[in-house]
């Protein structure tokens, strides 16, 4: 398992202003580069990353020192990338000799001290923030002229062995050149390293001599020290070259196959038997291949299940399903992978297509008879690993589509008998009901992301449980002498991992301290046993606290706070309230940020007697945030999480900008008059081109409304000779001389060269055109023969950063980013409306907090999406005028740049 750690000594100024140039017909007042970059004034003089890892267990400090050269205050960012396994467990920051310490509580104890300081009138944010394998911590302060802050953080985890070592892969981008600049491994392992490697991938020539590692028996160590001219791009460049990776990598020897370490009354028993023969596996692949797997998506999987076919062993076997609105099995039972049945099984997954909805319940059920047969009748070897791995990336939208119900039927048809893997492809999956699913049945979750390199993640996983070579595992104490021991009963074992199980000895007079593992093996039952001498001599015992202080008892209270909330996702209600009240005591007691826990950082402020209060959060993959409209006050960052790269118009029409970056949101309204046609994304290099028509309410009686909705859209691809017009009533497409006509009342798949549409009934549809557009528009129905309302469509963009840096439009532009800087924020008439001053494309605007609703999972009620609200349709946001939108047709052909 990669340990994953980003390092971004990133310092921002309040001020800094930088945009693309871009020219659209109609777009005024073009935007040029500031010729003064602030940030230039902050100096980065130190930049410390130090490691001590202790028998797996990792203490790490990021030290980070600056300096303001500036002749007035600038504000300075500290930003660190930490693997999503870890725990932070200290924070301080010292400005100018005064120490700023964050502190760790409950998290509603924590939400209240945030609230204060809200209802103050004050500036108080959220430092969390979550990556593809990292989740950050980030916080900035208002630092004087000629001061210096000193920024410290740290973080433990437990490092998970896969595929035969441990790696702690290091993200280095410090952004600037750094006079000190150091990153120190130091590693103590008392079964001795067995070897020791240190690389990067930014590596030169140069650089490359500038790594140095050791190791000897117990001890290892790593280090990176790049000078300030060692660091530059080039010979006379002022830019770094330190932006890449940087990976350590280590395992340890196992003459036996388990160790046992007992440090200040606590052990840890790490297990990992090696020269194993494998136990045959028999897997049933469940491949989604509904509509929005289209495209990319498809392919990789594609790809990753050809070279996954291409590793199977003989005595292994094996089964595909295929999903969408239906179910597909490939053969009537499981197959041995022989030549010539992997042969046809390659043909099979060579002519997957995609097709139709999303139908999770009915091919999860279809496995399990699968597997129930093959073991029944004997077709398979008695002792052997059956695996369950489905793979989707949407919810389930067809047969069975409540999560509670699907992931009870699982679990009553598998009965533990089986381990089901669920692996999430892309944004659109409800992870949650996921990870339940597997958690559940004996499995684990994992999200695959959207990216070149999704096939390789495929594959990866795969190769994690490729080798099973152990079946049952169950670890024994001695019972009278020991308590809180950490889970102990393992379904799998497979080859290149380890099993680690910590407690408590109670006993104090115990001398030995002895564990028995059974396990069912290929072909019998083996049984294995560790002994270890619990009291040490006195000159032995000062060694060890010397080498591992109190790291054993720490490792066991992050391995029991890990397991009760894994445990509390799959618990019944009657068990979750104790479980989490365990976890919460543990995290608060050894001073975790864990899910039930925040860390509390206050900071100087610029008005004397103030302070700011921030709160830094453990990222939970799969759960979304939305923040209280009374904490909508913030400077950084808020409590509403936005899904990444999503920009849409729906409603009146409003306008949905998500920033990533500051995860937060922007928004605006368009006001026009009925029959008026905007143009909404606009890509010269893609060819295509995105309109809607506005249309108003119904006219009725004395009753007057000025709101205005998209009735029709029209989207063009050059490239394709591709022409769609969606309105309430239907769906035209036109390719080159074919012309279809759909019907909202029925659900439908048009897939042809490059271009993919899948119409849900009364619902939505999703548009795929190339490697790049996607495009899902809703349909709002209002009940029928309403006095005031129609029928009105949502659009939503979906991989936003696929479309080409020449993209405009009224969402277009926003596609690649937008940078602003919120300050000066102070109550209105309305206390939940609070206004602020906007910073945005050298302008300064007035901007009020409020909300706008996303529709894409809820389409009656939708969900509110925090953001600050920009009024004039946009003004000083936008390029230009909102007028300088406005276009002939529906039709109107892709704008030439």
């Amino acid at each position: 398992m990669e340990r994953l750690l980003v390092i971004s000594a990133l310092f921002l100024s309040l001020t800094n202003l930088t945009l693309s140039d871009f020219v659209v017909p109609g777009i005024r007042n073009i935007q040029k580069r500031s010729p003064q970059d602030p940030s230039d004034d902050i100096e980065i003089y130190s930049v410390n990353i130090q490691s001590q890892i202790t028998s797996r267990f990792a203490h790490n400090v990021i030290t980070s020192r600056a300096v303001n050269r500036a002749d007035s205050s600038r504000e300075v960012s500290f930003d660190v990338d930490l693997p999503k396994t870890a725990f932070i467990t200290n924070f301080t920051m010292v400005i100018d000799g005064v120490t700023y310490p964050g502190v760790i509580k409950e998290k509603e104890a924590a939400k209240k001290q945030y609230e204060k300081a809200v209802s103050r009138g004050q500036s108080a944010g959220l430092v969390r923030a979550s990556g593809r394998k990292t989740e950050k911590f980030t916080v900035s302060v208002n630092v004087a002229s000629q001061s210096k802050v000193t920024f410290e953080l740290i973080y433990e985890e437990l490092l998970k062995r896969s595929l035969g070592k441990y790696e702690m892969f290091i993200k280095v981008r410090p952004k600037k050149l750094v006079q000190s600049f150091k990153i120190e491994v130091n590693i103590n392992e008392p079964q001795g390293i067995s070897f020791l490697e240190a690389q990067g991938t930014f590596m030169t020539n140069d650089l490359l001599p500038l790594i140095h590692k050791s190791f000897s028996g117990e001890k290892g160590h790593v280090s990176f020290k790049p000078t300030f001219d060692q660091q530059r791009s080039c010979s006379n460049c002022s830019t770094t070259q330190l932006d890449g990776d940087f990976t350590v990598t280590y395992d340890v020897n196992r003459e036996t196959p388990g160790n046992i370490q007992v440090v200040n009354g606590y052990f840890v028993h790490f297990f990992a038997p090696s020269k194993l023969k494998g136990v045959p596996k028999n897997v049933v692949f469940i491949i989604d291949r509904s509509g929005s797997m289209y495209g990319v998506k498809l392919k990789q999987t594609k790809e990753a299940l050809l070279k996954i076919l291409g590793d199977m062993k003989e005595h292994d076997h094996f089964n595909f399903i295929l999903f969408d609105s239906r179910v597909d099995v490939w053969k009537e039972s499981l197959v041995k992978a022989t030549p010539d049945n992997l042969k046809q099984a390659k043909e099979f997954v060579s002519r997957i297509k995609d097709d139709g909805m999303t139908n999770i319940n009915d091919a999860v059920l279809r496995a399990v008879p699968l597997l129930d047969n093959a073991h029944e009748s004997g077709a398979v070897p008695r002792r052997s690993v059956s695996l369950i791995i489905l793979l989707t990336d949407g919810e389930a939208n067809v047969g069975e589509s409540n999560p509670t119900k699907i992931q009870e039927n699982a679990r009553n048809a598998i009965k533990g008998k089986y381990s089901l893997y669920s692996l999430g492809f892309g944004t659109g999956v409800d992870y949650t009901f996921l990870e339940k699913l597997a958690l559940e049945n004996s499995g684990v979750a994992r999200r695959i992301y959207e990216d070149s390199d999704a096939a390789l993640q495929l594959e990866g996983f795969y190769d994690e449980v490729a080798n099973p070579t152990l079946m049952d595992i169950e670890l024994q104490y001695p019972e009278n002498s020991i308590s809180d021991v950490t889970k102990n009963k393992f379904k799998h074992y497979f080859d290149g991992s380890e099993i680690v199980v910590a407690g408590r000895i109670t006993d104090n007079d115990l001398n030995w301290l002895t564990a028995d593992v059974t396990a069912e093996g290929e072909t019998d039952t083996l049984k294995y046993s560790e002994n270890i001498k619990v009291q040490e001599e006195p000159d032995a015992e000062k060694q060890q606290q010397y080498i591992f202080g109190d790291f054993t008892e720490r490792l066991w209270a992050y391995l029991t706070i890990q397991q009760l909330l894994e445990k509390r996702i799959s618990a019944p209600a009657s068990e979750k309230e104790n479980l989490t009240a365990q976890a919460l005591e543990m995290s608060l007691k050894y001073q975790f940020v864990t899910p039930l826990t925040s860390m509390v950082v206050t900071k100087p402020e610029e008005k004397a007697g103030e302070e700011e209060a921030m709160i830094a959060d453990k990222f939970v993959e799969g759960q979304s945030y939305s923040a209280p409209t009374h904490t909508a006050f913030g400077s950084q960052a808020y409590l509403y999480q936005a899904p990444p790269n999503v920009y849409s118009v729906d409603s009146d029409p409003h306008f949905i900008i998500q920033v990533p970056e500051k995860k937060d949101a922007l928004c605006f309204n368009i006001q026009e008059t009925p029959g008026v046609v905007l143009n909404i994304v606009s890509d010269p290099e893609l060819g295509i081109a995105v309109n809607g028509e506005l249309i108003g309410n119904k006219k009725s009686g004395n009753v007057t409304s000025n709101e205005t909705y998209f009735g029709k859209m029209g989207i063009v691809s050059t490239k394709l000779d591709l022409r769609i017009e969606v309105t309430t009533e239907g769906v035209t497409v036109v390719i080159g001389a074919k012309k279809m006509a759909l019907s909202w009342q029925q659900d439908v798949t048009v897939t042809e060269e490059g271009f993919s549409l899948l119409l849900n009934k009364k619902k939505n549809l999703l548009l795929s055109m190339g490697d790049g557009a996607r495009f899902i528009i809703l349909l709002h129905k209002v009940w029928r023969n309403h006095p005031l309302h129609r029928d009105f469509l949502g659009f939503y963009t979906l991989d936003s950063q696929k479309f080409s840096e020449r993209v405009h439009g009224l969402l277009g532009q926003f596609y690649h980013g937008v940078d602003y800087d919120i300050s000066n924020i102070h109550k209105t008439d309305n206390p939940e409306k609070p206004d602020a001053t906007m910073r945005v494309k050298h302008s300064l605007i007035t901007v009020t907090r409020g909300s706008q609703k996303d529709y894409r999972k809820d389409l009656q009620s939708g969900s509110k999406v925090q953001c600050w609200f920009v009024h004039n349709n946009g003004e000083g946001l936008i390029d230009g005028v909102h007028t300088d939108y406005i276009v002939p047709d529906l039709f109107s052909g892709v704008y030439k740049v």
